[in-house]
């Protein structure tokens, strides 16, 4: 279930770099890169193709994109491996294999499929959107590309939930087809990033590049009591989004303890509300509290920040009330939203799904 890469440099005596993340790895024959799942094949390097960890139809709410197309459903599908190990993983039973033992013997989800099975099964069960996620989709860029292909003819949107740790050739590949990246932006310390196994300075510059390249970016930090939580840090992060454009969503969203991190306490409802009070009183227009439904009062809401209007009402991954016109704009003030909308909100599902449905191929 592999084929060779494209995101991919020859190097020296049969040896590859890869180019699918930012980690750059430089493989030899017989060796595999640090997400485990690439790997030299004498001087080829292969990357995983024609297969799913997991594939359900979810509210797009839940990945989570706010700005694109509310209320939809979105065929999301994963496969196995990640270029980090974060010990707060929520994921780590596909993320971890081949890393950790406990992932590896776990792994029996696994169903080959080819890119037009998926796609269908998208078109047949109502799919908006498509999305890479559950593993670390950089790592599937190649995968990801030829379902996106399909999937754009069609008519569906094509999304990544990715940690961020992008190169400028994956961005390049997936280009032509990817309409929105949501991306992980864990912690504004660079050693909470070398422990991660990356950059923090990575993370930041796939941020930009993704925005100055036009895609539709939505940022998520985890809010950790102790890891990232304080006021500095978080008007850290607020701040740099804001350098970027005032108008990227800001989700921060509650920790639960999971994988290795079980010695640190739920994020509280007043953590989280202090976490998006900053990023507002930081100049950012969208900030969006998560993963409490019901207890962070209008935090899962959108307003228009031009006349307050409230656009779009939430509830967890469920749309109470839609408000923008099929122009994008604001009933009331008239001025343009920022986002992927629908130009009939008379679809727009409300009441939603509100909980993920899985598929069997």
């Amino acid at each position: 279930m592999t084929k060779p890469a494209v995101l991919v440099e020859p190097g020296d005596g049969g040896s590859v770099y890869c180019l699918a993340c930012a980690n750059h790895c430089h493989i030899r024959p017989g060796q595999r890169g640090i997400c485990q799942v690439r790997f030299n094949q004498d001087g080829t390097l292969m990357a995983p193709w024609g297969y799913v960890a997991g594939a359900q139809i979810d509210p797009i709410e839940k990945k989570p994109f706010n700005h694109v197309l509310p209320g939809s459903h979105a065929l999301t599908f994963g496969m196995l491996g990640c270029d980090f190990h974060c010990s707060f993983c929520q994921n780590w039973l596909s993320s971890q294999v081949l890393r950790d033992d406990r992932a590896t013997r776990s792994v029996n989800t696994i169903e080959q499929v080819n890119p037009e099975e998926l796609v269908a099964y998208a078109v047949r069960n109502g799919a908006q959107i498509i999305a890479s996620s559950y593993n670390e989709p950089l790592i599937t860029t190649e995968w990801a590309v030829d379902v996106f292909k399909l999937a754009v003819k069609a008519g569906l949107k094509c999304v990544f939930i990715s940690n961020g740790n992008a190169t400028i050739q994956s961005l390049e590949l997936l280009k032509p087809y990817l309409s929105a990246y949501k991306i992980d932006l864990k912690s504004m310390q660079e050693k909470n990033y070398r422990e991660l196994g990356g950059k923090l300075q990575n993370i930041l510059d796939t941020i930009q590049k993704a925005h100055d390249m036009g895609f539709w970016v939505e940022v998520v930090t985890l809010v950790i009591p102790g890891y990232n939580d304080s006021n500095e840090e978080l008007w850290e992060a607020a701040r740099f989004l804001t350098s970027v454009s005032a108008d990227i969503p800001w989700h921060v969203t509650a920790f639960h303890p999971d994988y290795r991190m079980l010695d640190r306490e739920p994020t509280s409802v007043d953590a989280l509300t202090r976490a998006a009070e900053i990023g507002q009183e930081a100049g950012l227009h969208y900030v969006y509290a998560g993963n409490l439904p019901g207890r962070v009062k209008s935090l899962e809401d959108t307003f228009c920040p031009f006349c307050s209007t409230r656009l779009i009402q939430r509830r967890g991954y469920t749309i109470g009330e839609y408000t923008i016109t099929a122009q994008g704009t604001c009933p009331k003030c008239g001025k343009k939203q920022p986002g992927i909308w629908t130009d009939d909100p008379k679809t727009v599902n409300l009441g939603g799904m509100g909980y993920p449905r899985r598929l069997s191929f």
